[in-house]
């Protein structure tokens, strides 16, 4: 989180503000019967929480996948155990290898060698496929592009480019800063020899390839150059009960009362399907100077 927004002074949350545990798997089991199928654990930093394990055992136990985005910066310390409570599978955010190009990007002290011990530690523990996503700035972290695959190359890790998006209104965002995923592409074709993987499902976000002799998988999610929007089903619950339809929304739509206070299920379904359906969001699609200066909520609140 922003540390200039974020302070030692800054008035976090109180926590009885936020949803507990049972009443996010509740809201988790409202969504099942329309067609919920899988649960991503975000932030911020999700393992900040405490007894998190708890949370994905309830997750789990309702029968959808469960998975989890991370920094990595603790995962090592609880992969096992998030692992025993049935969590199936790990993200983790690293935007570079490089020591100084890395803490630059994440604004932290974290050492890179934590997150590749929070990496390997979730392979350990069949927390797989493990993916690592890297967000990249033209002029900051393009030298670093190579250098992930290189490394993961041959480890059952699958590394994602994601170009630079324009979230909430506090990152600086222009779009001479992103590299086209197609460019990316062109770039890394020069050294490996890649070659296209169909998709699982028309509703994924990211393009795929493998390299031509097997020993591993990348991927580009390409939001600016190339929207999805049409195919988007995602959406995303606030800590503190708001449910956001898309990644670049103004607001959200404020489930807290029903979630708190329901007995029925059935009626956080209908309240969600309702807003489901009402959703126009194509902001990816309509991306411009003018919807440029909406506000929109930050990343921050609603994770990845």
């Amino acid at each position: 989180m922003p540390r200039e927004r974020f302070g030692e002074d800054h008035t976090f949350l109180p926590r009885r503000a936020l949803l507990s545990f049972q009443e996010i798997e509740k809201f988790v089991s409202a969504c099942i019967p329309i067609g919920l199928r899988k649960v991503r654990i975000t932030g911020g930093e999700p393992l900040l929480r405490p007894n998190l394990p708890e949370l994905v055992k309830l997750l789990s136990s309702t029968g959808v996948e469960v998975a989890l985005t991370t920094n990595a910066s603790l995962l090592a310390a609880n992969a096992e155990e998030l692992a025993k409570s049935g969590l199936d599978r790990v993200t983790v955010s690293l935007d570079a290898l490089n020591p100084s190009i890395f803490s630059s990007m994440a604004d932290c002290a974290i050492p890179v060698t934590s997150v590749l011990e929070g990496i390997q530690s979730a392979i350990d523990h069949n927390l797989t496929p493990v993916k690592v996503n890297c967000v990249v700035q033209r002029g900051v972290n393009e030298s670093e592009v190579p250098e992930l695959v290189r490394h993961f190359r041959g480890t059952g890790v699958i590394v994602r480019f994601i170009e630079y998006m324009d979230v909430g209104r506090t990152n600086g965002w222009s779009r001479g800063q992103v590299i086209p995923s197609s460019q990316l592409l062109d770039f890394l074709r020069a050294e490996f020899e890649l070659i296209p993987v169909e998709p699982d499902s028309p509703s994924d976000v990211a393009t795929r390839w493998s390299h031509a002799d097997g020993s591993g998988e990348i991927g580009f999610i390409s939001s600016v150059s190339e929207p999805f929007c049409g195919d988007c089903v995602r959406a995303r619950l606030s800590a503190d009960g708001h449910l956001f339809t898309c990644l670049f929304a103004s607001g959200g739509h404020d489930l807290r009362a029903i979630i708190h206070g329901s007995s029925e299920i059935k009626e956080i379904t209908d309240a969600v399907s309702a807003v489901w359906e009402r959703r126009t969001d194509r902001y990816s699609e309509q991306r411009s100077s003018e919807t440029s200066s909406l506000p929109r909520i930050e990343m921050s609140y609603i994770g990845g």
